[in-house]
C-alpha cells in the first residue's frame, strides 16, 4: 500500500500534543476493511493527555477519505501498517498476510465399540 501525504492540520495538531508517530493498522480478509489508529508520544511533552480523542477521530476521518481499503479477499487475514514518524520526517509501509498451513494427512484404523 502506498502512503498518502499526511494532512498538514493533522501534523500540526499531533506535534502540538507531543505525538512522535501515528500508526495506521489496516486489516481485512473477508468483506470488510478495519482500521486501528495509534499514537506514540514524546514522554517529556505528554502533559497528562494520554489519548487525544479528537485527534483520533480527525485522523480516522481523514484516513477513510484518502485510503481505499475494502477488506475484500479470500477469507485469509491480511493487512497493512503505515507509520508516520513525525520526529524523523519519514513514513514507512509494511504489508502482512496470514497463510493457511496444511499438515500431512494421517491415517489410522477405524475402530468401533
Amino acid at each position: 500500500m502506498r502512503a498518502e501525504p499526511l494532512k498538514k492540520a493533522i501534523y500540526a495538531k499531533a506535534k502540538e500534543l507531543g505525538v512522535t508517530k501515528i500508526t495506521l493498522s489496516f486489516s481485512g480478509g473477508s468483506d470488510e476493511g478495519h482500521l486501528d489508529v495509534s499514537f506514540d508520544f514524546d514522554e517529556d511533552r505528554i502533559g497528562g493527555q494520554l489519548y487525544p480523542d479528537n485527534l483520533y477521530k480527525t485522523v480516522e476521518d481523514w484516513v477513510w477519505d484518502v485510503y481505499e481499503y475494502s477488506g475484500a479477499g479470500d477469507g485469509s487475514d491480511y493487512g497493512d501498517y503505515i507509520v508516520y514518524d513525525l520526529e524523523r520526517g519519514k513514513v514507512s509501509t509494511q504489508e502482512w498476510t496470514m497463510q493457511q498451513t496444511v499438515e500431512e494427512e494421517l491415517y489410522d484404523t477405524l475402530e468401533t465399540r
